[in-house]
């Protein structure tokens, strides 16, 4: 596992050599002109953090062109015309890339590096039939997803928003015995939904709230991972009933979609806590909806939705024991800059047909 800093710094050494033909005075003589047009041609579709556009810009091993915006993304159409001829494509999870894309790139495309943990916006079949290597981003973002699970989950269970909103709009009045009384997680059970690295990072910044004990279920036994943090394995059932805050950290596949549904929901306990910082896709919404209203549960939180982002209208909004985040859980100045770096050299190794950090086995 690579700490968000540590990896930035590693990743600012990988960083191919600069060919420096910028620097070159009097400007780029027409030999070097050629030399420039000869090289890689990259789109990158979003406007990514500093530190991978530097590494990009300085390595002189590509000319690169990018949709020079973080607030929205590229349009659909004007992102098939950019694609087209490009030997490389720099994305992020709210790009599909799929058969169309692909097909609008053309036969030049070998290599794309995501600028995500995820990879359900890429059509995995479509790029291995092609031969395209993928580069994407894991281990890097651990520690800030865990944090942030961590806040999520005291923020729900202490009712932190609900608190904010009585002492700004008035509702803060005489002591009452149970007002705003949530749940603590001393002498508590967390149960973890898939466990993998960052389930590990969540139960290990929980330890030190005194919980009495961590259970979890993924498709098999992770002994390894589990002796970490002194989990016990139990099946899907027993997660449910005996979590008092249960924490979905699974991958959103075929078999995973939904899983988080009515049936599951109806076990938990009418106290529990329910957090969601994996992908929307996990957990049906009109489940937990009634789950939530009918207090069979006691509150959810959620980073992540189905659509993102959640239209405002969306029932879950008007509970107000559901916290809802606009899917954040990356978002720290150090991971989502690591992230950038760790794309940008995926990008280069990957054109020079090295061996990328972080390459997705197709």
């Amino acid at each position: 596992m690579w700490c968000g800093r540590v990896a930035l710094r590693r990743l600012q050494r990988i960083a191919v050599a600069p060919l420096n033909l910028l620097s070159i005075t009097g400007g780029l003589p027409g030999a070097v002109q050629r030399e420039v047009s000869s090289l890689p041609r990259v789109y990158i579709t979003r406007q990514i953090p500093p530190e991978g556009l530097k590494i990009i810009r300085e390595s002189g091993q590509v000319q690169f062109d990018l949709w020079d915006s973080d607030e929205v993304p590229v349009p659909r159409k004007e992102l098939l015309q950019k694609v087209k001829g490009v030997d490389a494509l720099v994305c992020v999870l709210t790009e599909k890339i799929d058969a169309e894309l692909l097909d609008a790139a053309g036969p030049n495309l070998k290599v794309l590096s995501t600028m995500s943990v995820g990879f359900d916006h890429l059509s995995l079949e479509e790029l291995k039939k092609r031969g395209i290597r993928v580069g994407y981003t894991p281990d890097v973002l651990t520690d800030a997803v865990a944090e942030l699970t961590v806040a999520l989950l005291l923020t729900t269970s202490r009712r932190l928003i609900e608190a904010t909103h009585e002492a700004k709009s008035g509702g803060w009045g005489t002591w009452r015995s149970l007002w705003l009384c949530g749940y603590e997680l001393a002498n508590s059970t967390v149960g973890i939904l898939g466990l993998g690295r960052i389930g590990v990072a969540i139960a290990e910044r929980l330890k030190p709230f005194k919980v009495k004990k961590f259970i979890y279920t993924d498709v098999a036994p992770r002994p390894e991972l589990a002796s970490l943090i002194d989990a016990e394995y139990v099946s899907m059932d027993e997660l449910a009933s005996q979590s008092d805050f249960l924490t979905v950290c699974c991958a959103l596949t075929p078999e995973t979609k939904d899983i988080c549904n009515k049936d599951l929901f109806s076990k938990m306990k009418n106290t529990s806590i329910f957090i969601n910082t994996s992908r929307g896709g996990v957990v049906h919404q009109e489940d937990l909806y009634e789950a939530l209203s009918s207090g069979q549960i006691a509150g959810a939180g959620l980073d992540v939705t189905v659509p993102e982002p959640l239209p405002t209208s969306h029932p879950l909004f008007t509970l107000n024991n559901c916290v809802i985040l606009p899917h954040i859980a990356s978002a720290s100045y150090t991971t989502r800059n690591t992230m950038s770096a760790l794309a940008a050299n995926n990008l280069l190794l990957g054109l020079k047909g090295q061996p990328m950090i972080k390459e997705l086995k197709l």
